[in-house]
């Protein structure tokens, strides 16, 4: 029996640099709003303010 998957997949885009630098899941049923973390940014060489976009499947 299939489970009802409501999982999913999401990236983190940098609000500074504009690049996806993570990807994650979360649950779409029980986590309606956006996330947004404090996350490191490669480029920029610092944490910023990552903020989740849909991901291509």
């Amino acid at each position: 029996m299939a489970k009802n998957n409501s999982r999913v997949k999401i990236g983190l885009k940098c609000s500074e640099s504009g690049d996806i630098n993570y990807t994650t899941t979360k649950n779409a049923k029980t986590t309606t709003e956006k996330l947004e973390l404090k996350k490191y940014c490669p480029r920029l060489k610092k944490h910023t303010v990552h903020k989740e976009v849909k991901l291509k499947s």
